[in-house]
């Protein structure tokens, strides 16, 4: 049996080593989890950057990767606490920005300012626990090569986004958007696609 397998079938044991990586009810690990474990777990690229303000909620267990010549600028926010967040070659995750796993973001990507992709869900079913106590749920986002998203928008968890799209600001995406694209409103609707016998963007 492997050693996933024997935490999760004793609690107790899972309680003392995610103790140990973090404070009870935190998201952040620990200094000695940052410094000593995660930069041998999680792969990055060169001349990848992650700017000194940003926030790395990450763990050993899950994937955090960034591929080469990447930037996660200043306060955003990645965490991989319930799903991997792999981020892939040329890509900015704009300044306060938010990746909850799992996602995954392709090459060539640009997140704008303030973007949140969450590929979590709390569960609220049962009226007498608080929603922050009960199970969550994950769906994986895929958010496409050479896609643009705009600041303030909102991907939330299951979506994929498809290659070279764009999401207007301010875009809650709620449901899939082909590639060659443009989705924009609050929940998002593809209002723009690219012709390809036309060589030009049309209305939809």
């Amino acid at each position: 049996m492997a050693l996933k397998d024997k935490l999760k079938n004793n609690p107790a044991m899972k309680e003392f080593v995610l103790w140990s990586l973090m404070p009870k009810g935190q998201a952040t690990p620990r200094l000695w989890v940052r410094w000593f474990v995660n930069p041998f777990f999680h792969k990055r690229g060169k001349r990848a950057l992650v700017r000194h303000s940003s926030r790395l909620d990450v763990m050993p267990f899950n994937r955090f990767d960034i591929g080469s010549e990447t930037t996660i600028e200043d306060f955003a926010v990645i965490n991989n606490g319930v799903g991997d967040v792999v981020v892939g070659d040329r890509t900015r995750i704009g300044i306060g920005s938010v990746l909850i796993g799992p996602v995954v973001v392709g090459n060539d990507v640009r997140l704008a300012q303030h973007v949140v992709a969450s590929g979590l869900n709390h569960g609220y079913a049962d009226i007498h626990v608080p929603i922050w106590k009960q199970p969550v749920t994950t769906a994986p986002i895929v958010i496409g090569d050479e896609t643009w998203i705009g600041s303030n928008a909102v991907v939330v968890s299951g979506v994929t986004i498809g290659k070279h799209s764009v999401i207007a600001a301010g875009s809650v995406v709620t449901k899939d958007v082909p590639s060659y694209s443009i989705a924009a409103g609050n929940p998002a609707k593809v209002i723009k696609k690219y012709n390809e016998v036309a060589s030009q963007w049309e209305r939809v």
